[in-house]
């Protein structure tokens, strides 16, 4: 069970950094669907995915916002990470900020990160006080680093706490505010930030994973929350070096979705995704990247030990988890360089099921199959 406690740019076609580009769903068979995001509403009875931002970061790219996605279940809205540009997102999809009550975060990586603190942070003043808090479900601290790639040595940034963890993530981004913060509280009104946020990091199961060892090994899935509308359960992935990395199944009386967030291909991920109605999986073009001929050797490296080849997704992991439907996204590279239908051939290799290619806004209904 998790452990819990309240608190309270280079060029759009650089690569660089340690997280991959994000896809989003291409257009959806359903041309209500369409409707849907074009409204900027989303049904208020079932259950839809939003595909909020689909790219892969951490540097932001033309024409897809940072990767971020919502699991929308008869009105509740569920998110699952925050990245570049995803807060601004939350109108154009008809979304209601202060409907979301539950975050969940699958690792500490910059382009999931971006706009979270945003969330919280632009959002309590407008909060009724009587309201629930944000809850945040994410990683503890890593508890180690890992060699420099370069085989070099390097500086350390806060050598005292070099790897901390989701609660103090949101504890040192309220600190950083404070200023703003307690003004707001003096002249405008505004409710106390720490009493609106409830962090709770997720306690990796003693299955001998580590941040220097085996990162993802061969375990079960094991439940991180539920409530009335949602079953959440998640899984260790393999997305070196960051540690832990975690996946996310979300179960709901209209179907199942699960979200792979950052990983090479991992066999947990079949064992997470078991029959599920829809896997939103990230996806990378290693040709494309290798072709854009602007990244470093380690940078190179970073993708093809951290991230799925494209070409790999649909026979090792959605057919052998017999997958209704894959979606694409957190897509790398994360610009329309690549078109919808060059993805959706590579990853339909070896897989019966249906292949989406997202793209932001767009919104999938949930339905068993």
């Amino acid at each position: 069970m998790p452990n819990s406690r309240r608190h309270l740019l280079k060029s759009a076609t650089a690569l660089a950094g340690a997280g991959t580009l994000s896809p989003i769903l291409t257009p959806i068979a359903s041309a209500s669907a369409q409707t849907y995001a074009k409204a900027g509403a989303v049904p208020p009875h079932g259950a839809h995915l939003v595909l909020l931002g689909t790219a892969a970061g951490p540097v932001p790219m033309a024409g897809r916002r940072g990767i971020a996605s919502a699991l929308v279940v008869d009105g509740r809205v569920y998110l699952v990470d925050m990245g570049h540009g995803a807060f601004d997102q939350f109108q154009s999809a008809g979304l209601d900020i202060g409907a979301v009550e539950t975050v969940f975060v699958t690792h500490m990586h910059s382009d999931h990160l971006a706009d979270l603190y945003t969330l919280l942070w632009l959002r309590f003043g407008g909060i009724d006080p009587l309201a629930r808090p944000l809850t945040m479900y994410g990683p503890g601290p890593a508890g180690a680093l890992p060699e420099p790639s370069s085989g070099q040595s390097v500086a350390t940034v806060a050598p005292d706490r070099p790897t901390p963890g989701l609660s103090d993530y949101i504890d040192s981004s309220i600190a950083a505010t404070a200023y703003d913060i307690n003004l707001r509280m003096r002249d405008e009104g505004w409710p106390d930030i720490r009493t609106f946020v409830d962090v709770r990091e997720i306690t990796v199961p003693d299955v001998g994973a580590s941040p220097t060892g085996a990162m993802a090994p061969a375990m079960s899935p094991f439940q991180v929350w539920s409530d009335d509308h949602v079953r959440v359960t998640a899984i260790l992935v393999d997305h070196p070096p960051v540690f832990p990395s975690f996946a996310f199944r979300f179960d709901t009386d209209y179907g199942s979705v699960v979200f792979s967030g950052d990983t090479t291909i991992t066999a947990n991920m079949v064992t997470l995704a078991r029959d599920a109605d829809i896997l939103v999986h990230e996806a990378i073009d290693m040709q494309a990247v290798q072709q854009a001929g602007n990244l470093t050797p380690e940078q190179l490296q970073h993708h093809e030990n951290s991230h799925a080849d494209v070409t790999r997704i649909g026979s090792e992991v959605a057919q052998p988890a017999n997958v209704r439907t894959l979606v694409l996204s957190h897509l790398a590279p994360g610009t329309k360089a690549v078109p919808d239908a060059s993805w959706k051939a590579k990853a339909g290799k070896g897989f019966k099921g249906r292949v989406v290619v997202g793209n932001d806004l767009q919104v999938l209904p949930v339905t068993r199959r």
